[in-house]
């Protein structure tokens, strides 16, 4: 099996650290590439014809390009269609999960508090085992 590409587009330089850290703990073969923001994102992605990932990671809150923005450009480029989005914030606001999930994320994962937290979380999205869970904390109304 191939390596597995992981790109996070977050403008937090914590968060992706810490995110890089978790994913290898998951997986050492897997790719990590990350952008600090969605024009950085779109940029990357429209440069690199043939970069397909196997998951992308948005943050809500960043400057430039909202995290709803850029998954709605996303899901615009027909290479990427098939491609699993998964936002990942610091918000667990109901609203926020169902506009996302409606725009065609498959996930909305709210930061954990650990690595550990997010090391588990990675491991059961990769894995394909991912479910409700990832909302537990998120009022879905």
């Amino acid at each position: 099996m191939p390596n597995r590409t992981c790109f996070l587009i977050d403008d937090d330089d914590d968060d992706r650290e810490i995110f890089e850290i978790a994913l290898e703990a998951v997986d050492k073969s897997c790719v990590f590439i990350s952008a600090k923001n969605g024009l950085e994102a779109l940029k990357f992605i429209d440069e690199n014809p043939d970069f397909i990932p196997d998951y992308i990671f948005i943050d809500l809150n960043m400057p430039y390009m909202t995290g709803c923005e850029c998954l709605a450009a996303v899901k615009q480029i027909t290479r990427l269609t098939n491609v699993p989005v998964i936002i990942y914030t610091t918000s667990s606001y109901g609203k926020d999960a169902n506009d996302t999930l409606a725009l065609g994320a498959a996930h909305f994962l709210v930061k954990p508090a650990s690595i550990s937290a997010l090391t588990t979380a990675l491991s059961d999205i990769i894995n394909g085992i991912a479910t409700s869970y990832l909302l537990k904390s998120v009022s879905i109304e």
